[in-house]
């Protein structure tokens, strides 16, 4: 007689497939392969098909607004319930502020039986007034509808706790952190790798001698892009011919003041390459990245960069003072300390020593602790335990983590 066991069904909803198309890749590809009849729920958007055709798994456009507008969540929490009454999931992930609350919400309006909340930063950490309040409403709703609230860092999870927003039972973290892990090899240096950024620094307008500050990510204030502006400044005063290399797109939500758009936009130094799906480029290009972001879950890029040898400057916020370690694979100062910020950029722009040190320490740790396959076999572990035993999957193949992060 056949077997009528059906596979166990995985729901994952965020605000926006920008989300699912950097912070779940490989991860969806794994778990459709491991077992899952899987389907991810965002905002219609390229990266939304670009999810569907790479990682080979059922998208729904729902649209959805990363600011509060209430009129416009309360239609998006009806499609959301609806849809998860017709897939009748037996997991529901939700991450990312906006679907974080509404996800859990809708997922326990429809009582589904396994509900978690992937906490994957803080908004309301560089709010005041009544938006704070708000936030911290939004935050207590979605961790008292989920079971589980998935913090990507340890430090998320300390700051999420100390708040009273979730009971410290109820808040956990895969591995040393990170919601996908990183694939070392995909931002290891390679010939061809190599041979491709020095033509692309050719094409961008960099001298081969020029020492290069880079930054990936959301170009928005609370990225810090305003801080790495009048840091960069300082730099210049002492190194006149190093470049900013921006690796992103400057973004609506929490915008840039237009005066230091203007003013990054009018320097012959600066050079802004817009949204790339290949940073692993850009990093041979630097000599050190800046990451003054103000808030963080936990940072994939610091770790990219590790990987490329690349050491990182931050600001000692949530999250990245776990991707970070001050004194071994970067530099931390304190949040919006711009003087600070610039001196550590120049320590590393002229001792070649430390850089190197420190680059290569960070190769190491992100290896040894942030391998993709590491996360991953850590959620499946989470997912086994929700799960009624006769939906468990089998075990993850050793080799799917490598072949998948690619």
């Amino acid at each position: 007689m056949e077997s009528t066991q059906r596979r166990p069904r995985l729901l994952y909803i965020t605000t926006h497939g920008m989300a699912a198309a950097s912070l779940m890749r490989g991860q969806l590809a794994m778990l459709r392969e491991r077992g899952f009849d899987l389907t991810v729920v965002s905002t219609p958007c390229d990266e939304l098909d670009l999810v569907a055709r790479r990682e080979g798994v059922e998208t729904i456009g729902v649209p959805m607004d990363r600011e509060i507008t209430p009129l416009r969540d309360l239609v998006t929490l009806i499609r959301l319930y609806r849809i998860i009454r017709r897939l009748q999931p037996d997991i529901v992930n939700a991450g990312t502020p906006k679907a974080g609350v509404l996800g859990s919400l809708a997922a326990w309006l429809a009582r589904v039986p396994a509900r978690i909340y992937t906490l994957r930063g803080l908004r309301l950490e560089t709010t005041t007034g009544l938006k704070h309040r708000i936030l911290s409403l939004a935050e207590r709703l979605a961790s008292a509808c989920a079971h589980t609230v998935l913090c990507v860092s340890p430090s998320i999870r300390n700051e999420y706790v100390s708040r009273g927003l979730a009971r410290p039972d109820k808040c956990h973290v895969l591995a040393s952190g990170s919601s996908n892990g990183i694939n070392p090899e995909r931002f290891q240096l390679s010939g061809e790798r190599l041979a491709r950024s020095r033509s692309l620094r050719k094409e961008l307008g960099i001298p081969p001698d020029a020492r290069v500050i880079g930054f990936v990510g959301r170009m928005t204030r609370d990225k810090g892009i305003v801080d790495l502006s009048d840091a960069y400044c300082s730099v210049l005063a002492k190194h006149p011919d190093a470049r900013l290399l921006l690796v992103g797109d400057f973004e609506n939500g929490d915008p840039v003041p237009s005066a230091i758009v203007n003013q990054l936009r009018e320097n012959s130094r600066v050079v802004i390459t817009g949204f790339t799906e290949e940073p692993e480029l850009y990093f041979p290009m630097m000599d050190v990245l800046a990451f003054p972001s103000w808030r963080e879950g936990f940072p994939n890029v610091p770790l990219e960069a590790s990987a490329a040898g690349i050491p990182t400057v931050g600001f000692a916020a949530t999250g990245t003072r776990d991707a970070v370690v001050d004194g071994v694979t970067g530099a931390l100062v304190p949040v919006g300390d711009t003087d600070g910020l610039a001196v550590a950029l120049q320590k590393y722009l002229t001792d070649d020593v430390i850089r190197f040190r420190h680059g290569q320490a960070g190769q190491r740790r992100g290896s040894e602790e942030f391998r993709s396959e590491t996360v991953w076999a850590a959620l499946c572990e989470l997912y086994n335990s929700r799960l009624p035993e006769h939906l468990r999957p089998a075990a993850i193949p050793e080799d799917t983590g490598s072949r998948r992060a690619a």
